[in-house]
């Protein structure tokens, strides 16, 4: 099983990568070699993505997402998957926004930021974006630096940082963005229990999801339990079967796709693990469960 990759590490190594680190800020352009599998990645820290050439595909825990040439989608801190993909011209611009950043910009911009009248983010991973004309002008000016052979003064590069956040928290071009951004000023870290729901389903260690939080490993494990009574081991494997058994009722996917969709690395785990805590085995289960739902109801995810 193909292992999850932290998103700077990916971007660190590909060789013809163009990119500005300012500690946890990471400025980058780079065209996507063609990808044969698909490539599992997460990360700490938010990020957007602007497709420069090319199509690009995000498939997170609660969808696909695709974004063509000239289009933006804002990636929460958690995991996704980039499906394989033959477009020799993919070019993408990154952006790595820490959360104590974006509280910096929030507090100079308070008494500017006027209420918002739409409802909250929904709780995906993804956020896509309306490109404005202050996105767009955002945009060109760091193709312009990325093109050019010095690298641009750190202050400079904060302050372009500044003006994308500036850009997206004042307009109304993307509210639900807005209001997330603005939720990361009411916290010194993420909620934990976000994180958790919207990544369980991959098949990530502690560490990775500690990070995710914010948190070192030890304070992750603590204020888990807490939060949930139970070990983060237990808790994950209880919320996958839970999520295979709605898909066993709900889907005509295949066991060995349920496994992999719900975070287990192996079908047999996933078998074993299923029957030991539901009394059936997977198969039996939905043919069970089948007998008490009309089959119309049974609809494909492919």
């Amino acid at each position: 099983m193909t292992p999850f990759l932290n998103a700077f590490d990916v971007i660190r190594s590909i060789p013809t990568a163009k990119r500005f680190e300012i500690g946890e800020m990471l400025f980058a352009q780079f065209d996507c070699p063609v990808q044969d599998e698909p490539l599992k990645i997460w990360s700490q820290t938010d990020h957007l993505v602007h497709v420069v050439s090319a199509r690009s595909t995000w498939k997170t825990s609660m969808g696909m997402y695709s974004a063509e040439a000239g289009e933006s989608i804002f990636f929460r801190k958690g995991a996704f998957i980039s499906p394989p993909h033959l477009e020799p011209d993919l070019c993408l611009l990154i952006f790595f926004i820490p959360d104590a950043f974006v509280r910096e910009v929030i507090r100079e911009l308070a008494a500017e930021l006027q209420p918002l009248s739409s409802p909250p983010a929904p709780d995906d991973v993804a956020i896509r974006l309306n490109n404005d004309t202050a996105l767009s002008a955002f945009f060109h000016s760091m193709l312009v630096y990325f093109a050019g052979e010095e690298q641009p003064a750190e202050a400079l590069l904060k302050l372009k940082l500044k003006e994308l956040l500036t850009s997206l928290l004042i307009t109304s071009s993307n509210p639900a963005l807005s209001g997330y951004l603005r939720s990361l000023a009411t916290c010194n870290a993420p909620p934990l229990p976000a994180i958790m729901e919207a990544n369980f389903c991959h098949s990530l260690p502690l560490d990775a999801f500690a990070k995710m939080c914010h948190r070192s490993l030890s304070s992750f494990k603590r204020e888990f339990h807490r939060c949930y009574g139970t070990t983060p081991a237990k808790w994950l494997m209880q919320r996958r079967l839970e999520c295979a058994a709605q898909m066993l009722r709900t889907t005509s996917l295949s066991m060995i796709e349920i496994a992999l969709e719900c975070g287990f690395e192996e079908p047999s785990h996933f078998s074993r693990t299923f029957k030991s805590s539901f009394g059936h085995s997977p198969t039996d289960y939905r043919e069970k469960q089948a007998n008490h739902v009309n089959p119309a109801q049974l609809i494909s995810s492919r």
